[in-house]
């Protein structure tokens, strides 16, 4: 089994509102300083989890095209 390597990544998180039994909010990527609205906690975790994937599609990039040289 291989390991996966992820690179840790840091958000800010504010629940603004609390309706219909779910939170809305705003998300902050420090990394990238990218803000973004969410309005269900099912959005916020994939919001967060498409930066994550994101982030380690770069990672693998760099590291392929560092191979290559």
């Amino acid at each position: 089994m291989s390991k996966r390597r992820f690179q840790r990544q840091t958000f800010i998180i504010q629940i603004l509102n609390n309706q219909h039994a779910s939170w809305q909010g705003t998300l902050t990527w420090i990394d990238s300083n990218e803000t973004k609205e969410f309005r269900s906690a099912l959005e916020l975790i994939r919001l967060m989890d498409s930066a994550v994937a994101s982030q380690n599609a770069n990672n693998k990039k760099n590291i392929s095209d560092a191979t290559e040289m």
